[in-house]
């Protein structure tokens, strides 16, 4: 769709050339949402390509991944053999509801900043301990876990001019064996509930959960939980009112499903700790 409205591109390289935010500005990186619907509200975009941040950087500490990196370069990731939460990359990218065409635009970093409860990239980053890096407006940065990050449906801890520049994630996340599971009213339908837990070497266990939460909600244990310990866990920590409600499923649904994605979860690590 056209933007119709828009009146400048700025295209900055450097972090200060970035211009002084003002309202009708918005950020351009993939585009896949901004272009979908109108925007008469803006008048000038500042693109982010020509930052030009590698997308995916592996380093001694886990791997960063820069918030214009794309769903599809996400998916290409060769990752390390010991890596052993790998396959969780492309069990998230393709639980999005999308063509090749927007995997090959849509960024991790605008799945983020759209903070939809149904987000993947929000699942599986948050799933694995990802710390967001912010650019401050007025300077400076600011570090927070991408379940802090997001605050609820479509809203985040971003101020206006705030920019999300990477998310890392740590090595000791990407080294924990992983459990995935999603659900969604059709077969090709957004996520109702999308559930990852983890466990570590030392046998503590962390399970995520996503999609049928407006925002992410993690629990964590110190071993693997019994069935009743970890659905009454989970009857405390989600309020009621913390289950999301569209056309893609009810609350009481969404939370029946959590509860028993969870208890799947569960079982199946259990299986992978036992010798």
């Amino acid at each position: 769709m056209d933007l119709n409205t828009i009146k400048e591109v700025a295209r900055p390289q450097e972090r200060e050339q970035l211009p002084v935010w003002t309202a009708g500005d918005a950020w351009l990186a993939g585009g896949t949402w901004l272009f979908s619907e109108p925007q008469s509200h803006l008048t000038r975009l500042i693109d982010l390509a020509d930052f030009k941040w590698p997308a995916l950087t592996i380093g001694d500490t886990g791997l960063a991944i820069a918030a214009t990196c794309t769903v599809a370069q996400l998916d290409a990731l060769a990752c390390p053999p010991e890596w052993l939460a790998a396959p969780l990359i492309n069990q998230c990218c393709r639980a999005f509801l999308a063509s090749f065409k927007i995997w090959k635009t849509a960024t991790v970093g605008g799945n983020l900043c759209m903070s939809l409860p149904a987000g993947p990239m929000i699942s599986l980053t948050a799933a694995l301990g990802g710390v967001c890096t912010v650019w401050k407006a007025g300077g400076g940065e600011r570090r927070a876990s991408v379940v802090d990050f997001v605050a609820g449906n479509q809203r985040n801890i971003l101020a206006p001019g705030d920019l999300l520049r990477q998310i890392e994630i740590p090595l000791a996340a990407l080294k924990r064996r992983t459990a995935f599971r999603q659900i969604s009213l059709t077969p090709v339908g957004r996520s109702a509930a999308l559930l990852i837990g983890s466990i570590g070497s030392e046998g503590t266990m962390t399970l995520t959960v996503t999609a049928s939460t407006v925002r992410p909600v993690q629990l964590a244990f110190p071993k693997l939980p019994g069935a009743a310990e970890l659905r009454e866990a989970l009857l405390r920590h989600i309020a009621e009112d913390a289950y999301h409600d569209d056309v893609h499923g009810r609350p009481a649904w969404r939370k029946h499903m959590t509860l028993r994605l969870a208890e799947e979860i569960r079982a199946e690590l259990k299986g992978l700790a036992q010798p």
